[in-house]
């Protein structure tokens, strides 16, 4: 993930009391954008309002390696502290069978495709 495509947490389409927060994921989640998409992940935990959950947009990831999936890891565990559920939409059948293999399958919640 190049610094010009940094992901960009945005409102999700209206769906009831409380939205979901979107952060649109592009290129590879390994170790060179791992901080990036922490800190992206991170802004979307404190920007989105009470309640809501994180969906994160995986249409234009297709790879993801451990430094990838323990932020992701990492996130989900600070969105339950703070009342928000992490959401993977579209992920790839490569970060599926990561998840599978991790034991990490069970974590989040998985969408097909992105709400909204």
């Amino acid at each position: 993930m190049a610094a010009e495509d940094a992901p960009v947490p945005e409102a999700a389409a209206d769906t009831g009391l409380r939205d979901p927060y979107v952060v649109p994921v592009s290129g590879d989640m390994d170790l060179d954008p791992a901080g990036e998409l922490r800190e992206t992940l991170a802004a979307a935990l404190s920007q989105a309002p009470e309640g809501a959950d994180i969906i994160v947009d995986l249409r234009n990831s297709s790879f993801c390696d451990s430094a990838g999936l323990n932020t992701l890891l990492d996130t989900r565990r600070q969105a339950v502290r703070t009342g928000h559920v992490l959401r993977l939409a579209a992920p790839s059948h490569q970060l599926l069978r990561l998840l599978e293999l991790t034991g990490s399958s069970g974590s989040f919640p998985l969408d097909a495709s992105v709400p909204g």
